[in-house]
């Protein structure tokens, strides 16, 4: 009975894993689009030149 739970719970925690990393892979697709983005669409500066859309 024990090792029937442990197989269970092992295939849980895989299971969780496999979803949050899925989920990671997608919140990282959607930083890297906000990124790429940001070069697009930054604004003028005073001087005429392009300047930083990102405030660091």
């Amino acid at each position: 009975m024990v090792p029937l739970l442990l197989v269970l719970l092992l295939a849980l925690i895989l299971f969780g894993a496999g979803f949050a990393l899925k989920i990671l892979w997608w919140v990282a697709l959607v930083v890297l689009v906000v990124w790429l983005l940001g070069f697009v669409v930054r604004s003028t500066d005073a001087g005429g030149g392009r300047g930083r859309w990102y405030r660091w």
